[in-house]
């Protein structure tokens, strides 16, 4: 099944897509977004809504963040094999992973356009594969943490890359500009992923393939980012965990090869689906 949260005709909603096609559950259930179904552990009265017809074709609908307020947006920094050694600084791997937060509004849907700041010259994309949270849980076992994940979908991490270090531990500032990332296109609930199957993810720009690799090379798996950050924060009902990127962020090339107005960005994993945004330079 395939939540997604859009707006038509003036309203903002959420609903199942069905082929080519979107059946609006607000009209449907008493729960008013996917937040609410998540935290009401109710995506079982949405399969059964799900058994009626589209109410609005998908090329009609903009597409909004899937989860729009969750409490959570985690980031993990660091997490494929090979990315240690793109720093070039000498460093071991991490015994623990690297992690940020960031804001809701640094994020739009698939499809809205990518905001590059008036303030960087250094806007950069991170494809990533994103965990969204169904049951709450604290100190979780890494053999319990499937049954913690509702669902999956994609991420497109934005990055003003000289904002992140402005600083001398932090990555935050360039993390989080408004409309700098993409979240989406939908979640994919988890039973419709094969458990333990790795997800062959990639990144292109205008066409082009950036970065291509599979969660097969995870440094933490998800069960792993699960149990470790449980140890210090509960997770709830719609959290978001953005789980790193692969190889081959435009600042990693020689030259780096930046983001710039009119780019289309596209991250894809067969299972999910594709995220697309067009970069678009900040009014």
């Amino acid at each position: 099944m395939k939540l997604a949260t859009f707006s038509a005709g003036g309203r903002i909603s959420y609903g199942a897509v069905v082929g080519n096609g979107i059946i609006d559950l607000a009209r449907r259930l008493k729960y008013a977004s996917v937040l609410e179904v998540l935290r009401a552990g109710a995506l079982g009265e949405v399969r059964r809504a799900v058994a009626s017809a589209p109410d609005v074709a998908l090329p009609a609908v903009t597409l909004k963040r899937p989860v729009l307020f969750p409490e959570k947006i985690l980031c993990i920094g660091v997490n494929y094999a090979n990315r240690n050694e793109e720093y070039k600084d000498g460093s071991e791997q991490a015994k623990y992973p690297s992690m940020f937060f960031r804001t809701p509004d640094s994020f739009v849907g698939s499809g809205e356009p990518l905001v590059r700041p008036k303030v960087t010259q250094q806007f950069d994309y991170e494809g990533e594969i994103a965990l969204v949270i169904g049951k709450e849980g604290r100190r979780i076992s890494r053999e319990r943490a499937h049954e913690h994940i509702a669902g999956y979908m994609l991420c497109n991490e934005g990055t003003a890359r000289e904002w992140t270090r402005h600083a001398k531990f932090n990555v935050t500032q360039g993390k989080n500009f408004d409309g700098s990332g993409s979240l989406g296109p939908w979640m994919v609930t988890a039973d419709e992923i094969e458990a333990g199957k790795p997800l062959h993810l990639t990144t292109k720009v205008n066409g082009e393939v950036r970065q291509d690799d599979t969660t097969a090379n995870l440094i933490f798996s998800f069960a792993d980012l699960l149990a470790y950050i449980t140890i210090f924060t509960t997770l709830k009902p719609g959290d978001i965990i953005v789980t790193g990127t692969p190889v081959g962020a435009g600042a990693r090339f020689d030259p780096p090869r930046w983001l710039k107005a009119g780019d289309v960005v596209e991250v894809s994993v067969p299972e999910i689906g594709t995220l697309s945004n067009r970069v678009v330079d900040e009014a």
